[in-house]
C-alpha cells in the first residue's frame, strides 16, 4: 500500500472478540482502521498484537463510550479531521446480566446496541464519502422477539437479559431499514450466529456443565466476524450477511412500516431532546 491513499473504515468496539478480528482482517486487506473502543489500554494492546501479525496496518485508536450520547458527539466531531470516511461498522455490543441505566438514563442494553449506533450512524453521515457502507451487527435472535411501543420506558421489573438484547437487535434491523430508505446510503447488517466472545460468558452455578457442552458449537471470532467483513466490502445493499452468504431482508420485516417509522421517529426525538 505504498504510495496509496488507504482506505479508512471506523469499528466499535474493536478491541472486543469479533471487533478485533474484523479489525486485523480490514487491515489485512489494506484499510486503515479506526479503532473505536471505550478502553484505550485494552484497544492498545490488540493493536500491538494485530501489528505483530500485520506489520503494515494502519490502525488508529478513538475512546468512544456508546452509553453516552456526549461520547459520541464529541467522538463524531474529531471524525471530521477523517473525513471522507469509508466506512463504519457498528459492532459494539453488550450482553449485561444485571439491569444498568446509560448517561441519559436508558437500559444499557439498550443504549449501547441501539441508541448508540442510532445517533453514531446520522452524525457520521455527512462524514462518509458517498460510495461507502455502514453495516450494522444484528442477531438471529430478534426472530423470537417483537417491537413494544414501551421500549424507551421498560424498567428494572422489565428486565431480562435475552429478551432484552433481542429486542434492541430487532430495533436495529428496523433501524437498519429506514436508514437505507432514507439516506440512499448502503446500509447493510451482518449475522455472526452465536460466536465464542466475553460476550456469552456463563458465570450461574449451573453454567460449567452448559459451558462444555455449549461453547464447541460456537463460531471463532474470526468467523463471526466474517460476514460483517463482507459486508464491509460489498457493493450490495439492505442485504443479512452470514456464514452462509448473504440475503434479501425478510418482507415480513420491510412490511412493518408503522414500527419502523415510530422507532424511527421516537428515537429521533429522544437522542435530539
Amino acid at each position: 500500500m505504498e504510495g496509496l491513499q488507504r482506505k479508512s473504515i471506523v469499528i466499535t468496539g474493536a478491541s472486543g472478540g469479533m471487533g478485533s478480528a474484523a479489525t486485523e482482517e480490514m487491515a489485512r486487506r489494506g484499510y486503515r482502521v479506526i479503532m473505536a473502543c471505550r478502553n484505550p489500554e485494552k484497544a492498545a494492546a490488540v493493536r500491538s498484537r494485530i501489528l505483530a501479525a500485520v506489520p503494515d496496518a494502519q490502525l488508529d485508536i478513538e475512546e468512544l463510550h456508546l452509553d453516552s450520547f456526549a461520547s459520541i458527539r464529541d467522538f463524531a466531531g474529531r471524525m471530521r479531521e477523517e473525513a471522507p470516511l469509508d466506512g463504519l461498522f457498528n459492532n459494539a455490543g453488550v450482553l449485561p446480566r444485571h439491569y444498568s441505566l446509560t448517561a441519559e438514563g436508558y437500559e444499557q442494553t439498550l443504549g449501547v446496541n441501539y441508541l448508540g449506533p442510532w445517533l453514531l450512524s446520522n452524525l457520521m453521515l455527512p462524514l462518509l464519502a458517498q460510495d461507502s457502507g455502514i453495516v450494522n451487527m444484528v442477531s438471529v435472535s430478534a426472530k423470537a422477539i417483537s417491537l413494544d411501543r414501551d421500549l424507551f420506558e421498560k424498567g428494572e421489573k422489565d428486565f431480562h437479559q435475552l429478551r432484552t438484547y433481542a429486542r434492541t437487535k430487532l430495533a436495529l434491523i428496523y433501524f437498519s431499514i429506514a436508514l437505507a430508505q432514507k439516506s440512499g446510503r448502503r446500509v447493510n447488517m451482518a449475522d455472526p450466529g452465536i460466536v465464542d466472545t466475553e460476550m456469552i460468558r456463563l458465570d450461574r452455578w449451573f453454567d460449567p456443565l452448559t459451558d462444555i457442552f455449549f461453547r464447541p458449537f460456537c463460531n471463532s471470532p474470526a468467523r463471526g466476524a466474517r460476514p460483517a467483513v463482507n459486508a464491509l466490502c460489498s457493493d450490495a445493499c439492505m442485504q443479512i450477511f452470514s456464514g452462509a452468504g448473504h440475503r434479501d431482508v425478510p418482507r415480513k420485516l420491510l412490511e412493518r412500516r408503522d414500527d419502523i417509522e415510530w422507532l424511527w421517529d421516537e428515537t429521533e426525538r429522544r437522542v435530539k431532546k
